[in-house]
């Protein structure tokens, strides 16, 4: 195996050895940035469903009181108008999920699934906690998912959840007496679930990780090829001449001239001492010849 190549060996080894070093905490570091990125826009979207929810409540309540008492109206419902809304914002973005699950619902369309009353037992557990992700695993991938208590902070929420002869008629009429009420103040009674698939972002992961692998390669062929010319010039080139020179001497060729190789690294001292060798050897030869 020659210089050039066993030089090449372990460079490309080291190369790999530091590729497969670096490869892991990239991906980490990149996971972590797109997670990140996942949480940032599910903070829009809880912004936006908190921002409707708060202008039903104090805006479509008041103005469709009167014609509550005759008629319910599920549009001056908080929870109803805001996953309304998301419904249309699904529209162009389908992979995103938004639902305020509750374990006794009003409206059976809010009943929480068994994951999702998973999630609400959870945060029931804990009253101190603000928020909790997990990493939802389902038949179709997993999922970031992102859960919010829904816990009753005013009282006034009880005049339509506590009993049913305390609800307004209307409403009563229109989802019946079982569910929705019984709740109580301080209760954490569902939950806003935010969920969105992860190959949304594992496609972004290994977007950046081919990239990061395409420049890294990239950079080293470079490199490689550079240091291969260097190598040749300064290196080996000179070597295989003086090895030249050497093997006419051994031969008994004393017409081949000098090898000079100017500077100060350690191939023009190797020169210098291969010069001094052959003049004394020339001298051993001649004082033989006497």
């Amino acid at each position: 195996m020659g210089l050039r190549l066993k030089f090449n060996v372990v460079l490309i080894v080291c190369y790999l050895l530091g590729l497969g070093v670096s490869v892991f905490p990239f991906y980490y570091i990149s996971r972590q940035e797109v997670v990140e990125q996942l949480q940032s826009q599910i903070n829009v979207l809880r912004a936006q469903a908190l921002a409707i929810r708060k202008y039903t409540s104090e805006e479509i309540q008041p103005l469709l009181a009167d014609f509550s008492t005759i008629q319910f109206l599920p549009q001056t419902v908080p929870s109803f108008s805001a996953q309304t809304a998301f419904r249309n914002f699904r529209e162009h973005y389908p992979e995103f999920f938004y639902k305020e699950a509750a374990l006794n619902p009003t409206n059976p369309a809010d009943l929480a699934e068994p994951w999702e009353q998973e999630l609400i037992e959870k945060l029931r557990a804990a009253p101190d906690l603000e928020k909790d992700v997990s990493f939802r695993q389902t038949d179709a991938g997993t999922y970031y998912t992102v859960t919010y208590p829904l816990t009753i902070r005013s009282e006034s929420c009880l005049a339509c959840h506590s009993t049913p002869d305390k609800a307004p008629a209307s409403m009563v009429a229109l989802y019946g007496p079982k569910g929705g009420f019984g709740w109580k103040l301080g209760e954490t009674i569902g939950a806003q679930i935010f969920s969105v698939p992860m190959s949304v972002a594992e496609g972004r992961i290994w977007r950046n990780l081919a990239l990061f692998v395409g420049t890294a390669s990239a950079i080293f062929l470079l490199l490689l090829l550079l240091l291969n010319v260097l190598l040749n010039r300064y290196v080996i080139s000179p070597v295989l001449r003086m090895a030249k020179a050497a093997e006419a001497v051994s031969m008994g060729d004393a017409s081949v001239p000098e090898f000079e190789y100017p500077g100060a690294d350690e191939i023009a001292s190797l020169s210098r001492s291969f010069n001094r060798m052959r003049r004394s050897l020339d001298s051993a030869m001649k004082m033989l010849e006497k």
